[in-house]
């Protein structure tokens, strides 16, 4: 396997863990006080029309998307559905419970006016309530929530149970900070967006196991160490693997960021957001939250002893 990083490396990042936990607990409390205050969420979990529309000829996302901002949609969602050659379209856009009705006829009358040339056709029309909207809302983050227990009891039977709040308090870590980001900078919570934390915590979880496996092996061979000498012999020894994975992966989100349309756009944003903030809690939360608990079972031992 190339290796970036020379196999004898010894950086010690367990003298780090004082520094990043300061840093983490900050960016974490920050992205709490924005879910709650500033959180931006799309027509899914809001409430409003959608809208199935067919064209006689291909249509640009972006132009179909500005066409409708233009004539007073905020917050408008395209997205293609079916085979490219179907021409097919979704059209979301933002509705109250009270005007549900009119946000529909205007949306046909406006497709039927700007779009007459690219041969339109109105194929179905859906309405989604607030209240569907909240439930759905709701369903998506109980879906993270199942996740974390899933991966919480994987991470105990794969491993022991002493690595579990690591675990969970990283992926935790992750997802509060990429939604934080998502209300700062007025990015909409979506559908697509609960699909690409759900990937996120996949990969997340998927680097820190791999260190946690190294971990393991370092404790089965050298026992009687301090945990934090196998998580700095870990750390070093993966380096190489993680800034290959993590760069790999990173370059092809951001590709599909920069160059996949709007249509994709949200989904990649937080795919990178978790690449990078993922990488980073596998060494730097996870590791350190295992060894607090550690230590923290070991000074109980000992108390009955003292006494």
């Amino acid at each position: 396997m190339m290796e970036l990083i020379k196999h004898d490396v010894k950086i010690n990042f367990v003298s780090k863990f004082s520094i990043t936990a300061v840093i983490s607990v900050i960016l974490v409390s920050a992205s709490l006080f924005a879910l709650f205050t500033k959180m931006k969420y799309g027509v899914d979990f809001r409430g409003g029309a959608e809208i199935q529309v067919q064209f006689a000829q291909s249509m640009n996302l972006d132009n179909l998307r500005k066409t409708l901002v233009q004539n007073g949609f905020k917050g408008a969602m395209v997205q293609t559905i079916g085979e490219a050659a179907d021409n097919e379209y979704l059209v979301k856009v933002l509705a109250s419970e009270q005007n549900l009705n009119e946000v529909t006829d205007k949306m046909s009358a406006v497709m039927n006016k700007e779009f007459a040339a690219q041969g339109v056709n109105i194929r179905k029309i859906d309405i989604v309530g607030p209240k569907a909207g909240a439930n759905l809302r709701i369903s998506g983050f109980q879906a993270m929530l199942w996740a974390l227990i899933a991966i919480m009891i994987y991470i105990g039977l794969r491993f022991d149970f002493k690595y579990s709040p690591g675990a969970i308090v990283a992926l935790f870590h992750d997802v509060s900070i990429i939604l934080g980001i998502f209300a700062f900078t007025g990015t909409e919570f979506t559908l697509q967006t609960v699909a690409a934390l759900l990937a996120v915590i996949g990969y997340s979880v998927n680097d820190t196991v791999v260190i946690y496996d190294r971990v393991r092996e370092h404790e089965e061979k050298h026992a009687g160490r301090d945990l934090a000498d196998h998580i700095n012999n870990a750390a070093n020894e993966t380096l190489s693997r993680t800034i290959l994975t993590s760069g790999t992966t990173m370059f092809i989100s951001l590709a599909m960021f920069i160059f996949g349309g709007g249509a994709i756009k949200d989904f990649f944003f937080a795919i990178s957001l978790g690449v990078l903030i993922g990488t980073y809690s596998s060494l730097f939360v996870a590791a350190p939250v295992t060894l607090f608990f550690d230590r923290l079972n070991a000074g109980k031992a000992k108390s009955p002893a003292r006494a």
